[in-house]
């Protein structure tokens, strides 16, 4: 099975941390998220690994090299200008047809990428993503209203929202639906999806998963780390 890392983000709301690494490189406990990914990744049964490259790609590949010490081979596309978050699948050399795994470098998650992989291949689906049922609150005072009267006040309510995890199973088809050379990010794909009438669908979970898009995030990730490392690295992935 194949798996694309997209990794090439400058990872701005992570500064000054991104300034000095690539935030894929930045440490969980005692190693970096991407090794995290990486063994997972192996652990699940996956065996090439594509690594979407872009800020400080260099510090990547000569981290990860050829991907033999994690029993993986991995190879890298570097952008000569940000392809956003899909745009790199253009130039990404897959290695057969079968559909391949696609997420984001800052994603810590338990969740299996093996049974998401199962669930794509016996549906009909040109893309699954991996998602959740989240509370997402609203930083604000809601109003509920009848014309100019106001029939309701909510001090920053929250709302239930099924939310994308940043982590797809796609067939490598697709990529004709995006432009080379261009700035495209995962939401234009699915949009331009569902225009020309592609099924696409969501896997569900409710795995631990977190984001780490902020400082804050970096700062959870690292707190909770030890106590969920075994769930995060089996035994055998280690």
């Amino acid at each position: 099975m194949e798996a694309v890392i997209i990794t090439g983000g400058k990872g701005l709301r992570l500064a000054p941390f991104t300034k000095v690494l690539p935030k894929g490189l930045l440490p969980i406990g005692d190693q970096p998220i991407l090794e995290i990914i990486v063994k997972q990744l192996k652990y699940h049964g996956f065996t090439t690994i594509h690594m979407a490259c872009g800020y400080l790609a260099s510090l990547i590949q000569t981290y990860f090299e050829d991907g033999r010490k994690w029993g993986v081979d991995i190879d890298y596309v570097v952008e000569d200008k940000p392809l956003g978050t899909i745009g790199p699948l253009q130039k990404v050399p897959f290695v057969g047809q079968e559909p391949v795994l696609i997420m984001n470098c800052d994603v810590l998650t338990t969740l299996d990428f093996r049974n998401m992989m199962a669930f794509h291949r016996a549906s009909d689906s040109a893309l699954t993503i991996a998602s959740q049922d989240r509370r997402v609150p609203i930083e604000f005072g809601v109003l509920r209203t009848d014309g100019i009267r106001v029939t309701k006040f909510l001090e920053k309510p929250e709302r239930r929202e099924l939310v994308s995890m940043g982590i797809y199973v796609a067939d490598p088809a697709l990529v004709r639906h995006i432009p080379e050379d261009t700035y495209y990010d995962m939401p234009d794909l699915i949009l331009q999806l569902l225009a020309v009438g592609e099924p696409v669908q969501h896997y569900e979970n409710q795995s631990f998963w977190l984001d780490i898009g902020r400082q804050s995030d970096f700062a959870q990730a690292s707190e909770i780390f030890p106590s969920i490392q075994s769930q995060l690295l089996p035994g055998d992935c280690t």
